[in-house]
């Protein structure tokens, strides 16, 4: 009586992930086609592998000896197919991506564009989208989002390890205004209001030794794009609440002011994530190495993360 390698892995990521739908997303089929491919190979081996309930799935004392023992047959395929794929040419084919348009203008230089000049036989399909999206489900390979953002059943790769978010204004603007020195500050200014992928506008997060502020800041103009509320605060309309990296550049040149610093406490930066598979295709194992080796000291890293942990565009 043989179990088929696919069936063993669906057992394994199921014990490992706690429960069907994880290890569905991860081996890129479906709840339903999962839970039935189990409950056949179970009804073969004559053994119950696990213990079901609405809520919850763990292994029964037979199905734990049972990972037990196909996991290190499983281990070995998988060193075998790394030796093989390491052995092949170089990568080539599509790889596909999806990533906010903020952190897309983020890693297309020089990440995306440095991927692109190693690999010629690679192509890249980067697919932005302003809400959180399922990759397994729409077929992409892997993403970008900030860490708090990704999915817990995901592998995640640091980009960009730290960000904050800092208030700017224009030279201009603050020639007629005094410089907020508190959040409730803001109310006095114009703001260029964030509208969110939900639709809701952003309310400022600020704090500083353990005191949290949350500040619905008034203005003349929402926006639900990071580059154009740059492009307002530049132009002198008021003021903006952007990732440092994003405004490094024009802070550094002088055409924009930092505000209330102290109260922008760093937050975990951009993640590459993709599914938890153990079999990573060469193409994408490409990208993250050089992800890793941009981190470490290579060629510069990428220089603008685009939101908050709250701000989802």
């Amino acid at each position: 009586m043989k179990a088929s390698l696919s069936e063993l892995e669906a057992v394994a990521a199921i014990a490992r992930l706690g429960g069907f739908r994880a290890a569905a997303r991860e081996l890129g089929v479906s709840s339903s086609s999962l839970s039935h491919a189990v409950l056949a190979l179970e009804a073969r081996l004559n053994v119950r592998l696990f213990n079901r309930t609405t809520r919850s799935v763990a292994l029964t004392t037979a199905g734990e000896a049972f990972v037990a023992e196909i996991l290190p047959a499983l281990a070995a395929i998988d060193g075998a197919v790394e030796r093989a794929t390491e052995s092949q040419a170089r990568p080539s084919g599509m790889l596909r991506l999806n990533t906010s348009p903020g952190a897309a203008k983020m890693v297309l230089r020089p990440l995306l564009i440095e991927y692109l000049r190693r690999y010629p036989e690679m192509a890249l399909e980067v697919a932005t989208d302003n809400a959180l999206v399922d990759i397994v489900a729409l077929g992409f390979d892997a993403g970008f989002r900030l860490a708090e953002a990704v999915p817990p059943d995901m592998v995640a790769v640091p980009v960009v390890p730290q960000s904050r978010m800092i208030v700017v204004g224009s030279p201009d603007y603050f020639r007629e205004r005094a410089v907020p020195l508190l959040p409730g500050d803001l109310r006095q200014h114009a703001c260029i209001r964030a509208r969110m992928a939900s639709g809701r506008i952003y309310h400022w997060e600020f704090s500083r030794r353990g005191e949290s502020v949350e500040i619905d800041a008034p203005g003349p103009l929402i926006l639900d794009d990071s580059e154009l509320m740059l492009q307002a605060a530049l132009g002198g309309v008021g003021l903006a609440y952007l990732s440092d990296h994003h405004v490094r550049d024009d802070v550094e040149a002088g055409r924009l002011v930092p505000v209330l610093e102290e109260w922008t406490p760093p937050y975990d930066g951009l993640c590459l994530y993709f599914p938890g598979r153990r079999h990573v295709p060469a193409k994408l194992r490409a990208l993250i190495d050089l992800v890793r080796e941009l981190r470490s000291g290579g060629p510069r890293a990428p220089a603008h993360t685009p939101h908050s942990p709250a701000l989802k565009f």
